[in-house]
């Protein structure tokens, strides 16, 4: 596990993703890799990796946008993953072992803090890994010294929790039932951090990066099929904002559950449980 040393910025963030939080992205990778398929494809389809390029993954997780990424450089490209988390990695290396990708590798790191040669990698990529950064200027500045002159950035996050339904229905429907919270602050690491496409693009050009872009899309969640309430619920008491409050409440688990499951039920069809997100598709030049 890495250990979040004195002074290290993203210290709680590291802390975090080694703790319980990881274990539900590895018990159910399959599925968040299914709810991101759409979200996925349009980022490789946006950055368009090529044979024989040198890829960063930044927060690479379980390892599936790896396997994507070595399928595009083939064997005579090579794609390095970072990211935080030990239990997230520990299956990332499993199913790249299993693939027999040589060209691909991984290393527990902090990107905003690796030693990274000047000029290495073609493309800077990222799935939901870049909204958790304490201090993003400095980051992606790290980050893009990391890129070749003619290399590129491209990454995909949430825009606004209003706007991404699949987690806001469940969310507003548990919230009765929580301890009040007090709301993030406005630039606080998290996963709707880089709503604001002001703010990202303040951040890349303040980090040095030109010809800024963002494309937004709006991909369908598939939670479940048909008649899912109740899987859709407890999958939701598992990850994000929610989940962290039960994990120090877990009196409030079935309770939770249960409001969940019959939001859910309204949103049930012919297709199941299937609501929009509401995503940016950013990207660069250094």
């Amino acid at each position: 596990m890495q250990n979040a040393q004195p002074g290290e910025p993203n210290a709680d963030q590291i802390a975090y993703w080694n703790g319980p939080a990881a274990a539900p992205w590895v018990a159910h990778q399959a599925r968040i890799d299914a709810l991101h398929q759409e979200a996925t494809r349009l980022l490789l389809d946006r950055a368009a990796p090529q044979p024989g390029e040198h890829v960063l993954d930044i927060g690479c997780g379980t390892g599936t946008t790896l396997l994507e990424l070595a399928a595009r450089v083939g064997p005579e490209g090579q794609v390095l993953g970072l990211d935080v988390s030990e239990p997230m990695l520990a299956l990332a290396r499993e199913r790249i072992a299993a693939a027999g990708l040589s060209q691909v590798r991984v290393e527990l790191a902090d990107a905003s803090a690796y030693g990274f040669a000047p000029g290495s990698f073609d493309l800077a990529f990222s799935r939901f890994g870049v909204m958790f950064f304490r201090d993003p200027v400095t980051a992606f500045a790290h980050i893009r010294r990391a890129l070749k002159p003619e290399g590129r950035l491209a990454f995909v996050c949430f825009r606004s929790l209003a706007e991404n339904a699949w987690v806001r229905v469940p969310q507003e429907a548990a919230q009765p039932l929580l301890p009040p919270a007090e709301p993030p602050k406005p630039g606080e690491p998290g996963e709707f951090a880089f709503a604001d496409p002001g703010r990202v693009r303040g951040i890349l050009e303040g980090a040095g990066f030109r010809d800024v872009s963002l494309t937004p899309h709006d991909p369908p969640m598939h939670l479940t099929g048909p008649g899912g309430a109740e899987e859709a619920a407890t999958f939701s008491t598992l990850m994000g904002p929610v989940a962290r409050i039960l994990r120090e409440r877990p009196d409030l688990t079935d309770p939770v559950r249960k409001a969940m499951a019959e939001a859910y039920r309204k949103h049930d069809g012919p297709q199941g449980i299937v609501l929009p997100a509401a995503i940016w598709i950013v990207a660069a030049r250094p």
